[in-house]
């Protein structure tokens, strides 16, 4: 169910350019400002605020899908860690933010949200780059 007034809703339609892959459960869009190189987005396809809103088999799968995509941001990137943010309190709807962390970056160890930082805005060659990076991480059984 798509809520009009819910950004995470109409990102899929309103950022085609930033597009990584849609799952059967979720879709994955590369976040523009890529200060985190790799920084993704995994959004539910379904309007839901908590993941135990989904049914078990839902909720199994789309764990599944964001494992599927932390692990192709693993490879692609080699981060020193990867973060798993679900939070919610901005945009209620179920949604990641995969962040691979490097200790190289200006903020670690800290959460990506300490303190303020310049966004890194690519060019559309190097957003689709970065987007075909990830896809040939993903897993074969990832259909897309």
């Amino acid at each position: 169910m798509t809520q009009t007034a819910c950004p995470m809703c109409s990102k899929w339609r309103d950022e085609p350019e930033l597009r990584v892959v849609e799952l059967e459960h979720c879709f994955v869009l590369l976040n523009r400002d890529q200060f985190f190189p790799g920084y993704c987005f995994v959004v539910a396809r379904e309007h839901v605020t908590e993941l135990f809103h989904l049914e078990p088999g839902v909720r199994g799968a789309v764990m599944e899908e964001v494992n599927a995509v932390a692990a192709a941001q693993a490879a692609a990137f080699l981060p020193d860690k990867l973060n798993y943010e679900l939070l919610g309190n901005m945009v209620p709807h179920l949604h990641w933010h995969l962040v691979p962390r490097f200790k190289s970056d200006p903020l670690w160890p800290r959460p990506i949200w300490a303190e303020p930082h310049t966004e890194v805005i690519l060019s559309g060659e190097e957003y689709a780059e970065r987007i075909a990076t990830i896809r040939g991480h993903l897993s074969p059984v990832t259909d897309y």
